[in-house]
């Protein structure tokens, strides 16, 4: 029996249906037997079901016109659609020609127009279209900047040069005038135009006679007019088109100078030439007070509740004319009213203004304060964003900087920029940035810099008014708001704990008095053997009982004194945790403050999660606030950080341990700072602090308004410090502002990546080479070259052949022979030989190979002076003999024959510097000094002066004339090499040279020519001014810019790796560490490489921990193999660049360079990103909790970079897997958001 073939089950055919489980995207197969009721009721997709209901529904379709709905519009394919091109921009544009008197229109012409085409991808200026609103406010890094300040005006140098096609064509010279074919042309010549005799003009007679009764007036008032600067007078005219021309052409021009003279703040008189020089820099008087203050802005943009300071007012009237000013003022004197005022005025204005900091928790608390005060404030840090399109933005100068490259369109409207704690530009690391803000702000920026003293405001202000072309007003106070005691400290005990001694009152007084009590006291206590009357000793000395005697006793009698809130300087992290530990039986809070220190404590920390809120510092914290004590340093959780400085500005924190970085700008004063020791660790090693850092800290002691003196005591636990480095620290000049200018690549490839400005312009603004005086060595230039046109041709026939040769020969002879001079001079041998009795050979402006005896050598080894009796003329002995001509001065060089007398001998004694004398030869005289010194100053005298010569005088005369006229071609000289053992490669050299060059002199015939000596003295001078002139040419030319060496080693390493061509146009490579803000070429090789394309998020994560940590640590960290490998790979590339940079010629050694990536935190950083808690993460290293959010915060800025740079190269999955890895980052007490901005 034949099988009956079936057709096979479909899906549909089988007993199954799909369950979705709840919105979890997993699916099961279920029977319908095995459920009693079927499959449950399912619910449609939100989309299916309104296109059911509301599209395909035909009771929802339009009722009236049904055929439009159904309606279909078939449109025609056009390929060429898609190959859209924007519309070039018209290059010309029409302008209307009117008649001047009735308006009519008469004409039309073309007129070219300027800036058309332009965009941020090609054009630095203003008027180029806004960018897409994606990169307005960070820009982009293929955008051009604008165009910095200062940098419009071409020098002589460009204005000269003109382009190719401006000198091929000449338009008045030269032109045709046949055109070809034609046998005769156009007569362009100036004919005069012809005048008709018939009419006669009346008010053009008018005019002249008016023309003639002017200048009569003109002579008679001529002074007088030309002091007050009358404006010039505009001649009469029929048309009114002439009289506007001639009116627009001369009102800029006189408005300009007059703006001008009024900048300058100087009036010319008459007869006065004009000061050469401009000074950008203006201080300000504010010793007077500012009685018009009301009258000048009777309606202020800001008023505040208190009475202005004068240099507050003196601030503000800048401020009010869009002057830009420095306002260098004591601590808590009142900085911020300025930039309060500015940020008002720009709301006022619809403009914007930027506030910088150095530090991000200044930003944190700046956006605080000025939210309160303002309302429309934006912050924006590396992981911060907030309301980026309010009119004030608080920034950290390093966004600035991005900003300002990127050509960001927030410059646009960009009115100040506010430069909080400028005395952060001596920062060696970061101090570049504030230079290169500085330099890249464009012209219509105004600049507000707030500092505290220092000694060069005016110093700085002068350069930036000269790279912005403009002038700043420099405010200083004079004294503080609140004045400072300064107190030594020498308690331990209950019964030592009033052991205060004043040092320095409030006038500034410095009293050994007290100083001197202060050992005394000390020395009581001490036993005899360590007793050290004043000497340094460091608090390092000291045990930890002992430190905790000492604290307890000064702050018992601190509070007794109600000279609390407290802030005590302690120069280390775990010091500050051990001072506060010690202190577990001290209580400094009442019952209510307590309660409220616990309820803000327990409100700000909500936000935490359960187990962030058990970490052991905060608990340890939470029982140190509660008795009114904290600590504040690096290693503290930032939010923790942000609790005690809020409870600290509420008076409810009595004492706070903290390192230095709690002075930097945190305007959180005190009653009293206390100095745990005057010394630090800067990195290198231990040294006292400077008088600016201990300015710095000292003035949190103060509070305006209710203090009337600030305490500052230092304290002295194992010694009294010296007395002289305690002045110094106090009284000493805070420290200037010096430029940490340096060369980096991002911002070598960022200028090299717009043709407008150059590397160069950068360096020849920045701070360091302000000592540069481009404007007056350009005018001096100028002058010598006219000089130089106007000298005679020199005579070069015949004899005078090879003048020009002899002359560059003896000035190379003359430099060598100083040269071999000094050194012999400055060697140890060659003053043993000049000693009393020497014969030496002088040569100076009286004397020409004279012999001379030397008499007394001076003590003084920097200015060292030689007594010397020396052969002369006589009758010219006292300088009488008339001044060398040019070639006698170096006659000495070619011609050794020593100088005798033609007449009587006479005799002189002179002080001889070191370079008088030209040789030391091998003879010596038996001389009697004291003798010959005294009878000759004897006869100096009026009565005594034909007198004479003493014995000893006649004598020592007679043996250095017999030396002479026995050795008159030359005498025997000591020879530098072989007499006096100068081994030295230099001497060598130079001595062999110098022997060389004088054999070659005696083959020149021009020293035979009868006129040779007045030829000699004109190639002299036009040589000299020559030198001079090459000489300023240098200097104002970029070769002798300081850096330029660097500059040229740091491009050959962009081009060794490829990241810029041979002709500097930046590529790909470079484009990508335009990205990236620190060690950009090793995270641009390590992403050309694909070192991070196989690792995991986490692992990518923890890999470039090494570029943010920066510690040393003494835990090993355990690491996955995969992670193992990817950091030997980092550590090859490190040391490539490393060893690259220094084939280059840069002075960082290879091993320096790739010590600088520690890999401490890699462990932790994996763990972190793969989910664990923080309170366990903290356990597998022994950085501090502090430093570890700290680290990975700014990882988090590096891993944003790096998806940047991924997507310029293309690399999606990269930029994907960077995200991820920051996603992972970005959880719990790592970026919990500030206090201050929530």
């Amino acid at each position: 029996m034949d099988k009956t073939a079936l057709p096979s089950l479909g899906p549909g055919d089988l007993q199954l249906s799909l369950l979705e489980i709840g919105c979890s995207g997993r699916f099961e197969l279920l029977s319908p037997l095995h459920l009693p009721h079927g499959l449950p009721p399912t619910g449609l997709d939100l989309r299916a079901e309104v296109e059911t209901r509301f599209l395909s529904d035909p009771e929802w379709l339009p009722i009236h016109d049904t055929d439009s709905a159904f309606q279909k519009f078939l449109r025609k394919r056009q390929v060429e659609s898609l190959l859209h091109c924007a519309v070039s921009p018209m290059h010309s544009g029409l302008s209307v020609v009117r008649d001047p008197t009735t308006g009519m229109l008469l004409d039309f012409n073309e007129v070219l127009l300027e800036d058309t085409g332009l965009s941020s991808k090609n054009s630095l200026s203003l008027l180029r279209p806004p960018g897409p609103p994606s990169e307005s406010l960070r820009g982009s890094n293929t955008n051009y900047p604008f165009l910095p300040g200062g940098m419009e005006e071409l020098t002589l140098e460009q204005i000269k040069k003109k382009s190719e096609q401006e000198e091929e064509i000449d338009f008045e010279n030269g032109l045709l005038t046949v055109a070809p074919g034609l046998k005769a042309g156009m007569d362009f010549a100036a004919k005069e135009p012809r005048t008709s005799r018939g009419e006669v003009n009346l008010l053009s007679l008018l005019s002249n006679f008016n023309d003639i009764i002017d200048t009569q007036l003109n002579e008679e008032d001529g002074e007088e007019k030309q002091r007050e600067g009358e404006a010039p007078k505009i001649s009469r005219t029929n048309s009114l088109e002439d009289l506007g021309i001639k009116d627009s052409t001369s009102a800029p021009s006189q408005s300009a100078t007059s703006s001008e003279g009024k900048k300058e703040g100087r009036v010319e008189k008459e007869g006065e030439p004009v000061e050469e020089k401009k000074r950008w820099a203006i201080p300000v008087d504010i010793s007077s007070p500012c009685e018009d203050f009301y009258k000048r802005i009777p309606d202020p943009a800001f008023k505040w509740p208190f009475e202005l300071d004068v240099f507050q007012k003196q601030a503000i009237l800048r401020l009010e004319v869009h002057d830009s000013v420095f306002v260098a003022a004591h601590t808590s004197a009142g900085k911020t009213v300025v930039a309060e005022y500015a940020i008002a005025l720009s709301q006022k204005h619809m403009t914007r203004t930027i506030y910088t900091s150095p530090i991000k928790a200044l930003s944190n608390q700046k956006f605080r304060d000025f939210k309160n005060t303002f309302g429309d404030v934006g912050l924006l840090t590396g992981d911060v964003q907030l309301n980026p399109e309010a009119s004030c933005l608080i920034m950290t100068t390093e966004i600035l900087r991005s900003m300002l490259y990127n050509g960001s369109e927030v410059i646009r409207d960009l009115e100040w920029v506010i430069f909080d704690e400028v005395h952060y530009i001596n920062d060696a690391e970061r101090g570049v940035v504030w230079e290169e803000v500085l330099i890249m702000l464009p012209d219509h920026v105004s600049i507000i810099l707030l500092s505290a003293t220092v000694p060069n405001a005016v110093e700085f202000s002068e350069w930036i008014g000269r790279i912005k072309k403009r002038s700043i007003y420099v405010i200083s106070t004079l004294k503080r708001p609140v004045p400072l005691e300064y107190y030594l400290y020498t308690g331990n005990s209950t019964k030592t704990q009033k052991e205060l001694f004043l040092l320095v009152d409030s006038a500034g007084n410095f009293l050994t008095k007290g100083y001197y009590a202060a050992v005394e006291a000390k020395k009581e206590r001490t036993s005899k053997h360590a007793q050290s009357f004043g000497a340094k000793s460091s608090s390092q000395n000291t045990t930890a009982s002992q430190d905790r005697a000492v604290w307890l006793a000064l702050l018992h009698f601190l509070s007794q004194q109600q000279l609390t809130p407290v802030v005590a300087f302690t120069f280390s992290r775990t010091r500050c945790d051990d001072n506060a530990r010690a202190l577990s039986s001290m209580d400094l809070t009442s019952s209510v403050e307590k309660s409220e220190i616990h309820s803000f404590f327990q409100k700000s920390l909500s936000r935490l999660r359960g187990g962030d809120r058990q970490l052991p510092q905060i608990l340890l914290m939470r029982d140190l606030l509660k008795r009114g004590i904290a600590v504040h340093h690096s290693g503290i959780l930032p939010i923790l950080k942000e609790v005690i400085e809020m409870l600290f500005s509420r008076g409810l924190v009595k004492v706070l341990f903290a390192t230095e970085t709690f002075a930097m700008g945190v305007n959180m004063p005190a009653r009293t700072v206390v100095f745990d020791s005057i010394r630090k660790h800067d990195g290198t090693g231990f040294r006292n602090l400077l008088p600016g850092e201990f300015i710095q800290m000292a003035g949190r002691a103060g509070r305006r308004g209710l203090d009337a003196t600030g305490t500052v005591i230092i304290l002295c636990k194992a010694g009294v410090h010296d007395m002289g480095d305690l002045h110094a620290m106090m009284l000493g000049k805070p420290t200037v502002l010096q430029s940490q200018f340096r060369l980096t690549y991002t911002m070598i490839l960022n200028l090299l990546r717009v043709e407008a400005l150059e590397v160069t312009d950068m360096m020849r603004r920045s701070f360091s080479e302000s000592h540069r005086d481009t404007q007056s060595q350009e005018k001096r230039i100028a002058q010598l070259r006219k000089k130089l046109a106007s000298l005679p041709p020199l005579d070069t026939d015949g004899q005078l052949a090879d003048l020009v040769p002899f002359y560059q020969t003896l000035t190379e002879l003359r430099v060598t022979s100083e040269n071999l001079q000094r050194a012999v001079m400055e060697s140890v041998n060659g003053l043993k030989a000049l000693s009393v009795g020497r014969v030496v050979v002088v040569n100076n402006s009286q004397h020409c190979n004279a012999l001379g005896v030397i008499l007394q050598v001076s003590n003084d080894s920097t200015n060292r002076s030689f007594t010397a009796l020396i052969l002369c003329e006589k009758g010219k002995e006292e300088g009488g003999a008339e001044p060398q001509s040019s070639i006698a001065t170096l006659q000495h060089l070619y011609n050794p024959a020593v100088f005798i007398p033609d007449g009587p001998c006479g005799h002189t004694v002179q002080k001889l510097k070191l370079q008088d004398i030209s040789a030391i030869t091998t003879k010596t005289l038996k001389v009697i000094p004291e003798r010959i010194i005294d009878n000759y100053n004897k006869r100096q005298q009026p009565r005594f002066r034909l007198d004479p010569p003493g014995q000893a005088i006649s004598t020592a005369t007679q043996e250095l004339l017999r030396l002479a006229e026995s050795n008159p071609t030359g005498i025997a000289t000591l020879d530098p090499v072989n007499d006096l053992q100068l081994k030295g490669i230099e001497v060598v050299e130079a001595s062999l040279r110098m022997r060389a060059l004088q054999e070659s002199l005696r083959e020149f015939n021009c020293v035979h020519c009868p006129t040779f000596s007045e030829q000699f003295a004109q190639v002299q001078e036009r040589m000299s001014i020559q030198e001079e002139l090459d000489t300023l040419l240098f200097l104002v030319s970029d070769q002798s810019l300081l850096l330029l060496p660097e500059y040229h080693q740091r491009i050959r390493v962009l081009e060794s790796l490829n990241y810029v061509d041979c002709k500097g146009a930046v590529q790909l490579k470079g484009r990508v560490a335009c990205q990236i803000s620190s060690h950009e070429l090793l995270l641009t090789e390590l992403l050309f490489e694909n070192t991070l394309s196989p690792l995991a998020p986490e692992e990518s994560a923890a890999l470039l921990s090494c570029l943010v940590f920066t510690q040393n640590t003494q835990t090993v960290p355990h690491i996955t193999s995969t992670l193992q490998e990817a950091i030997d790979r980092v550590l090859s590339v490190a040391q490539r660049i490393g060893e690259l940079q220094r084939d280059c010629g840069l002075a960082q050694s290879a091993e320096d360079f790739v010590a600088q990536f520690k890999f401490g935190l890699t462990e932790v950083v994996y763990c972190w990103a793969r989910g664990m808690p923080f309170s366990e993460i903290a356990q597998l290293t022994d950085v501090q909790e502090g430093t570890v959010v700290r680290c990975i915060q700014r990882l988090d800025e590096v891993l944003r970079e790096v998806r940047q740079a991924a997507r310029i190269v293309g690399d999606s999955v990269l930029g994907s897997k960077m995200e991820k890895a920051s996603l992972a980052i970005r959880r719990d007490i790592v970026f919990t958001a500030s206090l201050y901005t929530h």
